[in-house]
Formats: C-alpha cells, sequence, structure tokens
C-alpha cells in the first residue's frame, strides 16, 4: 500500500499462531456486555449532573441527545467519557451541565434503549478519556476449531498480553475514515465539520501506528524491546502517535519508526502540519482479571478489563476468528479513546 491509495486495510498479523477456530461475535445484545470503570465518582455537589446509565441496543451519542432532550440543554451540554459499542449491552457514566433551577428526576425517564441507574451532583463535565477502563463479559457462540489450539491462546494473552492494534472501528466502513483522512491532508477534500476533521485524523493516527506495530511483529520483536524504545509506566515499549516534533525512540527503534513514516511520508507530514503532536502509546495491551468457561460445546464466555483506549476485538484476534450479523452499520468502539 502507497500513499497514494488507502482504500482497503492491511492485514495486520497477529501474535501467536493461528486457532485455526471461528465463533459468532454479538448474536444477541446480551453476549457483549460492557461495563465502565469510572476514574472517579460523583461527589454529591457541583453544576453538573451525573448519570449512571445502562443502554441496551443504542449508541452513546444517541444517549447524549435524547438525554439533552429530556433536560432542556444543548447536546455540547452532555459530557461521556467514551463511545461504547451499540450492540451490546453496556453501563456507563453521561454528564449534563445544569448550573441553575430545579434538579430534574431522570432516573424517571422511560425509554426502551436505556435507563438512567441513579444520578448525583459533581463539579466537573466528564470528557473523553475521563475513564480507567472498561470490563468486559463476551459470550462467543458456535464456536468451531481445535478446542486445545483456543486454550492455548487464551493462555498466552493472558500471560503475555495482545498486540495494542486500533480496532477496526476506528478506521471506519472498509477502511474508509483513513482513505478520507489521506484526501482531507492531501486538500483534495475539504472537511468543514470539526467532528469528521477529528475521526479522520484520528483514523490516519491510528494507521501508522498499527503499520509500526505490525512491522515490529513481522520482524519478530513480538514480547522483545528494540535498543532505543520508549518504555511506558509499566515497562512495556511505546509506538508513535505521530505529529510534530521528533521521534523520541533512538537507535534501532527510531530507525524502524522513520522507516514506516518514510512509506507514509505523505500521511505523517500531514499530520504535522494540522497541528498534532507527537505522542506514545503501549505496543501492548494486558487484560486485567482475564477468565473463561465453556457453557455449552460451542459457547465460550470470556471476562477481562482493559485499560481505557484499548480495544476488546484486539484480545479476541489472537484466540479466535469471529464474525458478526451483518447490521450494515458500522460499528462504534468497543474501548474508549
Amino acid at each position: 500500500m502507497t500513499d497514494a491509495q488507502y482504500t482497503t486495510l492491511p492485514h495486520w498479523p497477529n501474535a501467536y499462531p493461528a486457532s485455526g477456530a471461528s465463533a459468532t461475535l454479538k448474536r444477541l445484545n446480551e453476549d457483549f456486555i460492557v461495563t465502565e470503570l469510572p476514574l472517579q465518582l460523583p461527589s454529591g455537589a457541583g453544576e453538573h449532573l451525573w448519570l449512571d446509565i445502562e443502554k441496551n441496543g443504542a449508541n452513546t451519542a444517541y444517549v447524549a441527545a435524547q438525554l439533552a432532550e429530556a433536560a432542556g440543554v444543548e447536546e455540547r451540554d452532555v459530557g461521556y467519557a467514551g463511545l461504547k459499542d451499540r450492540y451490546a449491552i453496556t453501563r456507563q457514566w453521561f454528564s449534563i451541565y445544569l448550573p441553575k433551577g430545579e434538579t430534574p428526576d431522570l432516573t424517571q425517564l422511560q425509554h426502551p434503549e436505556f435507563k438512567v441507574l441513579s444520578q448525583s451532583r459533581h463539579v466537573k463535565k466528564l470528557r473523553p478519556g475521563d475513564l480507567q477502563g472498561n470490563r468486559f463479559r463476551i459470550v462467543l457462540r458456535d464456536v468451531t476449531g481445535d478446542r486445545d489450539a483456543i486454550e492455548a491462546n487464551l493462555k498466552a494473552v493472558a500471560s503475555h498480553g495482545v498486540p495494542n492494534y486500533f480496532g477496526a472501528q476506528r478506521f471506519g466502513f472498509d477502511g474508509g475514515n483513513v482513505e478520507q483522512g489521506r484526501a482531507m491532508l492531501a486538500r483534495e477534500i475539504r472537511v468543514r465539520n470539526p467532528k469528521k476533521k477529528g475521526i479522520y485524523l484520528s483514523a490516519v493516527r491510528s494507521f501508522v501506528f498499527n503499520e509500526v506495530l505490525a512491522l515490529r511483529i513481522q520482524q519478530g520483536l513480538w514480547g522483545k524491546s528494540l535498543p532505543g524504545d520508549v518504555m511506558d509506566e509499566a515497562g512495556r515499549p511505546t509506538g508513535p502517535l505521530w505529529g510534530r516534533g521528533r521521534v523520541s525512540t533512538t537507535d534501532q527503534a527510531q530507525a524502524l519508526e522513520n522507516g514506516v513514516a518514510q512509506r507514509h511520508a505523505a500521511l505523517c507530514d500531514g499530520m504535522e502540519h494540522a497541528g498534532l503532536d507527537q505522542e506514545r502509546r503501549a505496543l501492548v495491551a494486558s487484560p486485567a482479571e482475564m477468565s473463561w468457561e465453556w457453557p455449552q460445546a460451542d459457547q465460550l464466555a470470556l471476562t477481562f478489563c482493559l485499560p481505557a483506549g484499548n480495544y476488546a476485538t484486539s484480545v479476541l484476534n489472537e484466540i479466535l476468528r469471529t464474525t458478526e450479523p451483518d447490521r450494515h452499520t458500522e460499528s462504534e468502539s468497543a474501548a474508549v479513546d
């Protein structure tokens, strides 16, 4: 793939040998349960009303719009820490800026796709990334293949983690957000909507990160550090989230990252001129409290926690191949970005 066109995503390599197994993901909404792990709980006082909400079959932005209407405020006055899947049962916090007047009791709000479990006041608005992570309970159905191979990959994932790829959801339907981002950075198209501009920039940046991670795996560097790597607080090597400034790696790590940047020069140059700054992201995602069971011979149930910004699909992809029912829609992220 060259800078000229990004109409399809490459198949980025796995860390572990393929199990050869397959399963159905999200046949039912209750097969994918996500619980947000907040950074803090509301204090009970402040200008913002925080709502603990469980939704079933609705996306986060839709729920936010419904809350704004019910509270009589603009949508910009509603905050949340991140997007959650639509085809799932998810629990997350929302905030509404309500500095004056009586506090509406939104626990009485009736809606077929979500319910307000509790509400309390707090001093600040919820903003993207304001969470520790997410807890997942996932049931895979129609599992076929070698159970021993599946178990071997489950144990490897629990012990050593998975490649911290950005999930396919980040790149839009058929990866179209990357091509739109390229065209925007090349000034072939003009994107006026700030939200869409942000989505396209994020897709391009995530694509380059995934390319760096994929190259390390291809070169047999999974689970290893390179001379010149920048490590995170947990002692894991990191990869670049591209932007202005020189990469902070040195030696072999810097050479590898610069090689990827040269291959995608138009994207990287465009991100620098778009005002993004260099950041780092861990190359390894480590699911915590991971456990699994086989409720039936063809069903596998998984439970684990991931930090904010990590994708459950990255965990599943290292265990077996999954397919979802064709709903003719774009999925939302399975983790906060």
